[in-house]
Order: structure tokens, then sequence, then C-alpha cells
């Protein structure tokens, strides 16, 4: 029986089969649209796409965003001036809004009210007038304002009626609405938390890089100092700091003074996150290859050691801001902070120190609001950058 072989006879020559069909050499190793897109991101864009998963720290950044752009328009957004007096509603309850009046749509208003005096007690009663309606106006003229203080002005987002009132959030001992107040008291209490935490960041990133990249006796020293200033209590020691700033200062002295205070005492944690760091990355070959070439202490540290942990700084800075934030607040509730006639959230709570005023006018209370809720914001967008900042996790 013959067997059929695919193999040619003994001593047949053999076929060969040559393609003329192009050959794509990288064809095995090709990557489709959606492989592309991830393997050949950028850093920052790997980093994007781990924070906007963290629901959290994206919506503190959107309210923060907001109340920083906030922050420079606030004359046009409060309905009063920051100085206006109604000395006929002194210590007024928050007003409440309304939409429709006898069943029938108005718009938003508020009602008048007409104060009577408690001769027991000397408290002011305040009674709803349901005969005046004032209607509540937008993009309109109020009081007179120097915009940062420079151009003059007079359009508010939101103003009272004619001849009416418009306490959203009650008024002070001084008729002064508490509203206007916390927003003008915003530019303030969030930007020392920036300018402070700039200092600070420029503070720990020096010594620490210095002392993480060159070690030896100036290492040791650095570490004997924070060791120092993080086993002292922060409070007793911005009460002493604060204390001795001479009473003659100018608001804003004082303010780059309580600026300067809390940046001095809050560099020694990112200073040691730095000096871990460059420990670590100063035994690189990278490094070693630049300073064989030549290059400087200073440009080894600046242009190739800290970008390569930047996002974990600007997480742990972001962190950080709360803590100066509280840090203001507390020296000025103390009397010790910000004086008069700067307007922080701090100054707005000296109002609320007594109990009495408290229990009579809790509405006082309303800047502390305003403070929870950065102070959240900022350590929720803290913890999306934190984990944002290793996206390869």
């Amino acid at each position: 029986m013959k067997t059929l072989s695919p193999l040619p006879a003994p001593g047949a020559p053999l076929q060969h089969y040559v393609s003329i069909a192009p050959i794509d050499l990288q064809s095995v190793e090709a990557m489709t649209p959606e492989q592309s897109k991830v393997f050949q991101a950028s850093q920052l864009r790997l980093m994007w796409w781990k924070f906007r998963k963290h629901r959290l720290a994206v919506v503190s950044g959107i309210f923060l965003a907001a109340l920083y752009f906030g922050i420079l328009i606030c004359e046009f957004l409060a309905p009063y001036d920051l100085h206006t007096r109604n000395m006929d509603y002194i210590y007024s309850p928050p007003q409440r809004v309304h939409l429709f009046h006898n069943g029938q749509f108005v718009g938003p208003f508020v009602y008048g009210r007409q104060m009577t005096l408690d001769m027991d007690t000397l408290k002011r009663n305040y009674i709803e007038k349901q005969d005046d309606v004032q209607r509540i106006r937008f993009f309109c003229k109020g009081d007179s304002y120097r915009f940062w203080g420079l151009i003059e002005g007079d359009r508010h987002f939101v103003c009272p009626a004619e001849n009416g009132q418009l306490f959203l959030a009650g008024t002070d001992r001084l008729g002064r609405d508490v509203l206007s107040r916390i927003i003008y008291g915003a530019r303030i209490s969030l930007t020392i938390g920036l300018v402070g935490i700039s200092f600070s960041f420029l503070l720990g990133i020096v010594i620490g890089g210095l002392a993480g990249y060159h070690g030896g006796i100036f290492d040791l020293i650095v570490q004997r100092i924070i060791e120092v200033l993080q086993s002292i209590p922060s409070i007793p020691l911005w009460l002493a700091l604060a204390a001795i700033m001479p009473i003659t200062w100018s608001p804003i002295l004082i303010y780059f003074g309580i600026t300067v205070i809390l940046g001095l005492l809050d560099w020694t944690g990112l200073a040691r996150a730095v000096r871990s760091k460059l420990l670590a990355l100063r035994e690189e070959d990278y490094v070693l290859a630049a300073q064989l070439m030549g290059a400087k202490s200073s440009r080894i540290i600046g242009r190739h050691l800290i970008p390569g942990f930047m996002s974990h700084l600007i997480a742990t800075a972001t962190i950080s801001i709360p803590g100066m934030i509280l840090g203001e607040t507390a020296l000025s509730f103390l009397g010790l902070g910000l004086r008069a006639p700067i307007t922080s959230w701090g100054i707005l709570l000296t109002e609320a120190r007594s109990v009495s005023v408290i229990a009579f006018y809790p509405w006082l209370l309303l800047p502390m609001l305003p403070i929870i809720l950065v102070i959240l914001a900022f350590n929720f967008l803290g913890d999306g950058l934190r984990d944002a900042a290793d996206p390869y996790k």
C-alpha cells in the first residue's frame, strides 16, 4: 500500500513560497487606541484620572475654587458694605426668604419687621409684618464701595428692597449684616492660609532639602530644631509670639505678622518629608551623573530631586492649610490675632464669646459654619491629591 507524504520525493527540489505582502514588524506589539491612551499618558494625566475617581475630593475642589473666586468679588456678592450699620435693627435674627404671598407667587421676598423691647430682659424682639412684602432685588444698586480699595462701585449681586432690609444671617450688636461680614471675612481667612503655607513650603523645601542632601552636622542640627519645635504645644507658642507684636502696628503689618508666625511653626513636617525623600534619592545614578557633570547642589536639588516628588509635597501642603486657618481663627478669637478694622471669621466669632450672647443671639455663631466646611473640604481635597500623587499604586 502506497502512503501519501507531504514531503517531496528523495532528490526532488523543495518548493518555496514567498509572500509579497508588506511586512509590519510592529504588528505584534501594536496597541489599540484605548491601550495607547493609557500607556502613552503623561503623569499629570494619570494623576487627573486617579483624582477624579475620588468624588469627595472633586466636589471639595469645586467648592474651594468657588470660594476663592468669590473672595475676588466679595464687594459685589455682599448685600451690604462691610461697615454699614442699621441702628434700628440691632441683633435682628435671620430673615426667612419666601416665594408665595397669600397663595400667589411673588418671587423671592422677605417680610418687613417691627422691633419691640422686652423691658424685663432688655431683649429686642422682632415681629414680621405680613402686609409688608419686600421683594429681593438682583444685580442692583446698593451701598457704595471701593472694589479692592481702587475702583468706586455700587453694584451688588443681591440687594434689599427699596427702603427695606435683607438680613439673611441676622445682624450683630452694631446692626451690621452678618452675611456680608462673613463674605468679606473670607478674603482674609482664606488668603492667610495660602500665604502662610507658601512661606512654610519655601522653608520646608530649602531646609529639608539641604539637610537631606548634605546630611552630616547640618542635618543633625536641623533635626534637633524640628524636634524642639514639635515638642512645644502649638497654641501656647502662637499666643506667645502673637503677644509680642506691638499694638501700634497697622492691620496690614499684623496680618503679615500672623502669617509669618503660622508659617514659621508649620514648616517642620514638610521639612522632614523632603529630607526623608532626598536621603533615598541622592543615591540614584542620575544624581551621580549630574554631580560628575559639575552641577551644583542647588541645581541638583531644585532641578532633579524636588520635581520627582512635588506632587506629594503639594498634597501635604494642601492638608496643612486648614491648620493655618484654624490658627488664625484661634488667635483672633482670643484677641491676639488680627484686629479691627480687618475682618476675618475669627474676629466675627469674638462677638459670640459670651454664653448669654449665644443664648439670646445664636446666629452670631454662623461664621463657624464656613470654617468647618472649608477645613473639611481641604482635608478631602488633600486626601484625593495624596492618592492621585501615586497613580501607579
